[in-house]
């Protein structure tokens, strides 16, 4: 056997309470690593790595970022030694799960009060995407939450939304105001001038049909852009 893969120890010879399975129902899930929580999903590692180990390298490669991660694409996941179709698809659905989670509503409805509560909600929506997508925050007398729904989806660095589309949507849905939203996949949140069109038409078509247009936020993963907070609106 070469050299090498004589000083990788497997997890099954580490001490008990370091397996991370065995970590997890010792200790609670809160105990365990990134690195160790991604090792369980993909369960194995390959001849020169612990699951563990390559883990931590995937990791490492995304900057340890989750959000990174689950932008990485099937081929990306597999083009790691250790990682076939099966442990890419894995992670792959352990990530979305995750991301649908985050995205649902307790039974009460959230109420919004400032961009920054809006940039939460709609970050699991738009941060990671890499291309545009235009989505709608629809919203009762009380601000709170009636919807969030996308209106379109674009190329990497333009969508269109349509006014009437997302005035009908609030009609049907009785909403009393909206907030729109778009990313910018180039992590630069600064409105381009067809933005600051769009808002404007946005604004005068809801005083028109009596639907107050709050805020149009532009997203990105780590910052956004509010037209309210820089007095565009």
């Amino acid at each position: 056997m070469p050299e090498k893969y004589l000083n990788i120890k497997k997890i099954k010879s580490w001490a008990e309470d370091d397996r991370p399975r065995e970590k997890l129902m010792l200790k609670g899930k809160s105990a365990l690593s990134d690195a160790e929580l991604l090792a369980i999903i993909m369960g194995s590692g390959n001849k020169e790595e612990t699951a563990v180990d390559l883990a931590k390298r995937i990791l490492n490669d995304v900057n340890n970022n989750w959000h990174e991660l689950s932008r990485l694409s099937l081929a990306q996941l597999k083009s790691y030694k250790g990682i076939g179709e099966a442990k890419a698809i894995s992670i792959l659905t352990v990530l979305e799960i995750g991301n649908r989670k985050s995205l649902q509503f307790a039974l009460e409805k959230p109420k919004v009060t400032n961009s920054t509560q809006v940039f939460e909600l709609l970050r699991p929506y738009l941060a990671d995407l890499n291309i545009e997508e235009f989505w709608v925050i629809f919203l009762n007398q009380a601000n709170k939450v009636i919807a969030i729904e996308p209106v379109s989806t674009g190329g990497i660095s333009f969508t269109l939304a349509d006014p009437r589309l997302i005035f009908r949507n609030a009609l049907e849905k009785f909403a009393t105001a909206v907030i729109v939203a778009h990313n910018h996949p180039s992590g630069n949140p600064k409105p381009s001038s067809q933005d600051i069109k769009l808002t404007k038409k946005l604004v005068e078509c809801g005083q028109i049909l009596d639907i107050a247009v709050l805020d149009h936020l532009i997203v990105t993963q780590k910052e956004y852009y509010s037209f309210k907070d820089e007095n565009q609106m």
